[in-house]
């Protein structure tokens, strides 16, 4: 399976300018952690509060990495020159492997041919025509850059197309206005947002009964930590449909990895609107609100621009990705190899005895839970010093660069944690 992968990769596009080796650390780099000064400079000391330390491992003095230098197939080296596999994989936006021959060499031509300027990009066009093609609701497209900024989109189109305002949604849908309970969110935004709990059926009916003439949409995250049960799934679109509003899938982490279209594809329930981002690109800043026309069309009677939206290079790269898409079975890959990461890990907890700790979600998005948030992040310390970055909650990805001898070397690193933290309990 996985050298399958490999040799397509080759056949995609020959590059062998392109090195998926490391480069040595240069000997004048920094022999202390950024950390510190990214506090004195940075208010969170990361720019995306997900990548924070008290996020990434429970607490900021967590003995663990913070910065990267370089990242290469599923390896990043830190600023202090220490090698580790990532089973992050950049929060879920790389699914085939960093610095992907066949991706860098499109962004790399698309840099030189002018990356932006006063038209839209030429490949916009082409890259629109080919979501069409592989997402089940997508009949016209519209490009961004965030998933937050896509799922936003997607529900100014909604209320646009209903003349409504109220949206029910369950999951998370990025740190925009209109879904928060954040400080600074205005209470009148608040008001027109209501959270349901995930696969509650009961409650997403009493919610869009409520609501009823002024629903404008439901929009789900399709998965939670599990698939979603089919009730679920069928009353979301049941509701929409007899209550004349839209349903959105947020397919941002879902989309290229499930399966090329994302969970509508897997399930056969097509939305009216989904937003995708994360995989689409491999880690380039991509997104798109993609609909049924009759819906999407609304976006010509309100305003939606980003100036960078149609940008060169992360439309190269999704380019490239549909590519992978095309002549590989990508997703599939991701099903097993996943599914080979989360029996590595399981066996490694279950040879420690270690007690208090599982391996749950589905194959592709697996995450490893703990009965205690300190015993979390003492693990995740030491799966570090054994040179594997696993993620505090949800999710661990699988990318086609985890190959065999990674997944070997994910569990060796996963016991030894394990049988580290046993022993400092027990010594406790």
């Amino acid at each position: 399976m996985h050298d399958e992968n490999s040799e397509l990769g080759e056949e995609v596009t020959d590059l062998d300018e392109v090195s998926d080796e490391p480069e040595s650390v240069p000997e004048d780099a920094p022999t202390v952690s950024l950390r510190d000064r990214a506090t004195g400079v940075i208010p969170l000391g990361a720019s995306t509060g997900s990548k924070r330390p008290s996020v990434l491992y429970g607490r900021d003095d967590a003995d663990a990495p913070t910065h990267f230098v370089r990242a290469f197939g599923c390896r990043v080296v830190d600023d202090l020159g220490d090698t580790y596999i990532d089973c992050t994989m950049a929060l879920g936006t790389v699914a085939l492997g960093y610095a992907e021959p066949n991706v860098t060499r499109a962004v790399m031509q698309a840099v030189g041919e002018g990356n932006v300027c006063g038209l839209s990009d030429a490949r916009e066009v082409e890259i629109a025509e080919r979501l069409c093609e592989v997402i089940p609701c997508a009949e016209t497209v519209q490009f961004l850059k965030t998933g937050a900024e896509a799922v936003a989109a997607a529900v100014r189109i909604a209320r646009t197309y209903t003349n409504r305002d109220v949206v029910v949604g369950s999951g998370y849908f990025g740190w925009l206005d209109w879904s928060q309970n954040a400080a600074g969110v205005p209470e009148g935004v608040r008001r027109d947002f209501v959270s349901v709990p995930f696969d509650d059926v009961e409650a997403l009916d009493r919610a869009a009964t409520e609501a009823g003439s002024r629903l404008a949409a439901i929009v789900i995250e399709p998965v939670v930590e599990k698939l979603p049960s089919e009730r679920w799934i069928a009353k979301a679109r049941r509701l929409c449909k007899e209550l004349d509003a839209v349903l959105i899938f947020d397919e941002v982490k879902t989309g290229f990895r499930l399966r090329t279209g994302g969970y509508q594809e897997l399930s056969g329930v097509q939305p009216d609107l989904a937003a995708f981002g994360k995989a689409m690109s491999n880690g380039f800043p991509l997104s798109a609100v993609v609909g049924h026309k009759s819906v999407m069309d609304a976006a010509r009677k309100t305003w939606i621009s980003s100036t960078l939206a149609s940008e060169g290079t992360a439309l190269a790269a999704c380019g490239a990705v549909l590519d992978w898409h095309h002549q590989a079975e990508v997703c599939e890959s991701l099903w097993s190899t996943g599914k080979e990461l989360r029996e590595a890990v399981t066996a490694a907890i279950s040879a420690s005895g270690l007690e208090g700790v599982t391996v749950d979600g589905i194959d592709p998005m697996w995450l490893i839970r703990f009965d205690d948030e300190t015993r979390q992040t003492r693990f995740l310390e030491l799966a570090a010093r054994h040179g594997v970055l696993f993620k505090r909650g949800a999710y661990n990805y699988a990318a086609l660069a985890h190959d065999e001898d990674v997944i070997r070397d994910v569990e060796a690193a996963a016991s030894a944690a394990c049988v580290d933290l046993r022993d400092e309990e027990r010594d406790a």
